[in-house]
């Protein structure tokens, strides 16, 4: 008879770790994950971080997540986003969720999800936190510093 293993939806805390501590670099990402970044960067973001999601997740590859001060920025760099992946790379989202509120818009591209938070929403749902165990993308300073 075979022998049953016990499965987990966690992987062992050392593993885990390990995983998280090593740093996916920015130019091994998709161009469409790339170009995201940029553009939410030209618009001023905030608290740029990618999270790798392959080795955690089934329903998406990478989260972009981002602050923008007040409602008008989130939905500037939500509009910038889009337009630069339309325009450049033939890119549409799935769906965008909370755009006329702004205080959370939640874009799909299907292997990549774009969280883009006002600063109270996103230090209430903390999904770096939340997703502790995804590698950080280490992204290039310039588009951190603004």
């Amino acid at each position: 008879m075979e022998e049953l293993q016990e499965k987990s939806l966690h992987p062992p805390a050392q593993q885990a770790a390990a995983g998280a501590a090593q740093k996916v670099q920015f130019a091994d990402l998709d161009a469409e994950v790339q170009l995201a970044v940029q553009s939410a960067s030209e618009k001023k973001a905030t608290e740029m971080v990618v999270l790798d999601l392959r080795q955690i997740a089934s329903f998406a590859e990478f989260f972009v997540i981002a602050t923008g001060s007040n409602q008008r920025q989130v939905q500037a760099i939500s509009d910038e986003i889009e337009e630069q992946l339309k325009r450049r790379l033939a890119t549409r989202p799935v769906r965008i969720e909370g755009y006329r509120t702004a205080e959370w818009v939640l874009m799909d591209y299907g292997d990549f999800l774009i969280h883009i938070f006002n600063k109270d929403a996103r230090e209430f749902y903390d999904l770096e936190r939340l997703w502790r165990d995804a590698r950080k993308v280490e992204l290039p300073a310039e588009l951190v510093e603004a």
